[in-house]
């Protein structure tokens, strides 16, 4: 007799196996999150009209909110500019491999997976503003005015500010930088796939009297959906905003 009996989905079930050789789904997603961006902007750019179509209108809008919203707010007006379109690829990057997660026949967000978050944040990210800090003031003087408070006692800033501001701008910036998507999109994606898993069981495998209750079950799949959808902009927006912080933060004239 098979066994009928529900087993819920877990972190292994984020892990789709190689497609061919050492390739894996999340690797083709991320190859292909860079050919639509770069698609999209080429080509809605190509033949700039003073009244915009459609697509020059949504390009417009995202170079905007990027712009403004986030690099001029973050970075501030006088040094914002050179910076514009890292911020602006980093927000679209992020965003793009998080939509995929509810994008029918692709179902995955490419940075529920930790070792992408973590590249973009460790690898790009994190030695971007501490390049930029460095060029803008030296290495002395950069250090100086990430560590270094004026006025504080000398046995209070070496015992426990520049210890404690060593830990946080060196290690734990990238990290949570990255668990901040990576959670989300993570937790996101598994609990559609619960409740999808969970009422497809209800529906073919659960005795007569508790099949009705799938349809809770898909409901509350599609309610998570949207909600994921809305948290998938948001956590892009907070990826890129962070960013952009921290290289503003790393330009200041002061800590």
């Amino acid at each position: 007799m098979a066994d009928t009996t529900f087993t819920p989905p877990g972190a292994a079930d984020l892990f789709p196996p190689a497609i061919f050789g050492w390739v894996t789904k999340p690797m083709i997603l991320v190859v292909l999150s860079a050919v639509i961006i770069s698609t999209f902007f080429l080509v809605t750019s190509r033949r700039l009209a003073v009244v915009p179509g459609r697509l020059q209108f949504a390009v417009e809008s995202i170079y905007d909110f990027g712009r403004n919203t986030i690099a001029r707010e973050q970075i501030g007006g006088r040094d914002f500019g050179p910076y514009v379109p890292f911020i602006i690829s980093l927000f679209t990057f992020v965003l793009v491999n998080n939509i995929f997660g509810i994008i029918p026949l692709i179902q995955f967000p490419t940075l529920a997976h930790i070792a992408f978050p973590g590249a973009l944040a460790v690898l790009v990210v994190y030695p971007t503003y501490h390049w930029v800090g460095i060029r803008r003031h030296g290495l002395r003087g950069y250090l100086r005015n990430q560590f270094v408070l004026p006025g504080v006692p000398k046995p209070v800033l070496w015992s426990l500010l520049i210890p404690t501001e060593v830990i946080l701008k060196f290690f734990f910036d990238p990290i949570t930088l990255a668990i901040r998507v990576f959670a989300a999109m993570f937790a996101g994606h598994l609990l559609v796939v619960v409740f999808v898993l969970g009422g497809q069981y209800l529906l073919l495998e659960a005795a007569p009297p508790l099949k009705p209750v799938s349809a809770v079950s898909f409901a509350l799949a599609i309610g998570i959906t949207l909600l994921e959808a809305l948290i998938q902009v948001l956590q892009a927006y907070i990826f890129a905003t962070l960013s952009a912080h921290y290289i503003g933060r790393a330009l200041a004239a002061q800590h």
